[in-house]
């Protein structure tokens, strides 16, 4: 509970007990007489006194009536006693039976926006908060868990990784701090690739529950970045049968796994392999400098540099992302590359291998803008005083290279 509620909540309780006290304590004061107030009101309408001598009778008429208010009774000193003793702990007693008494908290504000997918009113002071927090008492799984969602919904991935790995490392047994980890580790990595260390763990998850849902989907979308798509359909088949039949989430899973069967060659008979965790060799993933083999073969060549007058604003080992987003669509990145700054000048070619969902591919859009960023902080989001170039809307299948010379800077 933050000091400003508290403040705030007292006030409002004193102005409470003002309202219902001081007239206890004082008396209350007898109105004029209705009769003398008229007489006066009518002697004013009609001449016979003026508007000064109005004001001055109609003022000792009301001094007249405080001199006769009566005197505060013993029962009145009772009432308001009591109001004092029992409106101030009737009040606390209820807020904390009906209301949120953590709802100003930094952890809970920062859980509300992450949950809600997008940053709260003061999103950025919430997570600073929750960040404090933890810096006092590192060893709050949950806490680092919420940090790194936070950041998650945020994009701000390298944050959200580094928070999560604190939590890994205090609870490697965990499944759901595991599966957090893996995918913070994607998402944090060149390509966005899940592979590696957050491979592993997801694969550790599965064999110890095979129907970890989470675990399935991402190391279903593991599968179909590797262009492994029978892997990648037996997991996310795997995953259908473990959905309740009213869940939103089918629709989207069912047009995955038709797109990974038609991938893999799979028709409506034929069952994919059955979803284990193997230790056979994945097939090598596709690199920045050849096109994903997929039906539609899009590959966006890039050329990105960073223009002379800003040499000095970037500093060295800074993160450079090349990315391709639709001209008219969610912001999402459906194709990213990390470079550095010591890359530049590079030539790189976009490819839907290169996104990390697979429902979210560079084919779906006839338009793309294609960008290039130059991050101090190494976070995907553009943040003010990054650098970029971003170009105007281009085919998606466009065989031109698109030239990105680095001259703006984020305001």
């Amino acid at each position: 509970m933050t000091t400003a509620f508290v403040l705030t909540a007292a006030l409002m309780l004193l102005a409470a007990l003002a309202i219902l006290l001081l007239p206890l304590l004082r008396g209350r004061a007898a109105a004029p007489s209705a009769a003398k107030r008229r007489a006066l009101d009518d002697a004013l309408a009609a001449g016979v006194i003026t508007a000064e001598e109005h004001l001055v009778k109609l003022s000792a008429l009301e001094q007249q009536a405080t001199a006769a208010m009566p005197p505060r009774t013993h029962a009145a000193f009772n009432s308001a006693l009591a109001i004092l003793l029992l409106l101030p702990a009737a009040a606390i007693g209820l807020y904390t039976q009906l209301g949120n008494v953590k709802a100003m908290d930094p952890a809970t504000m920062a859980a509300a926006a992450a949950m809600n997918g997008a940053p709260g009113p003061d999103m950025d002071a919430a997570v600073k908060g929750l960040a404090d927090k933890l810096a006092l008492n590192p060893d709050d799984v949950e806490g680092w868990m919420l940090l790194g969602r936070a950041y998650k919904s945020m994009e701000r991935f390298t944050e959200a990784r580094d928070a999560l790995k604190n939590a890994y490392d205090r609870a490697r047994e965990n499944r759901d701090v595991q599966v957090d980890y893996a995918e913070a580790l994607a998402l944090a990595s060149t390509g966005r690739r899940i592979e590696g260390q957050a491979r592993e763990l997801l694969e550790a998850v599965l064999k110890a529950e095979p129907d970890h849902q989470r675990g399935l989907w991402l190391l279903g979308i593991a599968d179909y970045q590797q262009q492994r798509y029978a892997q990648a359909t037996a997991h996310w088949e795997r995953l259908r049968t473990l959905l309740p039949p009213e869940s939103d989430a089918r629709g989207s899973l069912d047009r995955q796994i038709a797109d990974a069967r038609q991938r893999a060659g799979l028709d409506e008979t034929t069952a994919a392999p059955v979803a284990a965790v193997e230790n056979t060799p994945a097939a090598p993933p596709a690199t920045a400098e050849v096109p994903a083999k997929n039906d539609s073969t899009i590959a966006l060549n890039v050329e990105v540099s960073l223009a002379p007058a800003l040499r000095d604003r970037a500093p060295a080992g800074a993160s450079v992302f090349v990315f391709a987003r639709a001209a008219a669509g969610p912001p999402m990145p459906l194709a990213v590359q990390r470079l550095t700054l010591a890359d530049l000048p590079a030539k790189v070619v976009l490819t839907e291998a290169m996104g990390m969902l697979p429902n979210m591919k560079l084919s779906q859009f006839p338009q793309v803008v294609v960008g290039a960023r130059i991050s101090a902080s190494g976070n995907a989001k553009a943040q003010s005083g990054d650098l970029q170039k971003l170009s105007a809307p281009v085919a998606v299948d466009s065989k031109t290279p698109v030239t990105l010379v680095i001259d703006e800077v984020v305001p």
